[in-house]
């Protein structure tokens, strides 16, 4: 994860706490799962301690973990583009604490203030991307005959 990804990094101070009067804090236990890939998004993530695995499932295999992530990352993306459901699964791989936000308020507030919905979709637009590569990467370790070709 890059630190143009992370909140405290990509929101100006203004736009993170009208964003953080949204949250409440969680907790999940280890090997808790968060989402399940193909549910309903309704809800984000940020991470205060812990770490979180994104894993996505592969038909007659274990699911691959594609990403972990950890304190400050932003764990899901899918609440904010139609239709709302998870491109891959969410698991606590340790005791993790967590902001918590109901996507309908963040996606109300997005939509009421364009300065403020214009900055959410460009950081979500990096998250995804990234989340790409490094799903990319990950299968390409996994089932590739060569690798990624990453360098060690």
């Amino acid at each position: 994860m890059t630190a143009t990804t992370r909140l405290a990094v990509a929101l100006p101070a203004a736009q993170r706490e009208r964003l953080m009067r949204l949250a409440h804090e969680v907790s999940f236990d280890a090997s808790e799962r968060l989402f399940e890939e193909g549910r309903r998004a309704d809800r984000f993530w940020i991470v205060r301690t812990g770490t979180v695995v994104l894993d996505l499932h592969v038909p007659g295999r274990r699911a691959a973990v594609v990403e972990s992530l950890g304190q400050g990352e932003l764990v899901g993306w899918s609440w904010h583009f139609p239709p709302h459901v998870w491109h891959l699964g969410g698991e606590a791989m340790s005791p993790v604490r967590a902001f918590e936000f109901d996507a309908e308020p963040v996606r109300a507030m997005c939509a009421q203030d364009a300065e403020f919905g214009r900055t959410i979709a460009v950081l979500l637009g990096r998250v995804v991307a990234d989340r790409l590569q490094a799903s990319r990467i990950r299968l390409l370790d996994l089932y590739a005959p060569y690798g990624s070709g990453s360098p060690a």
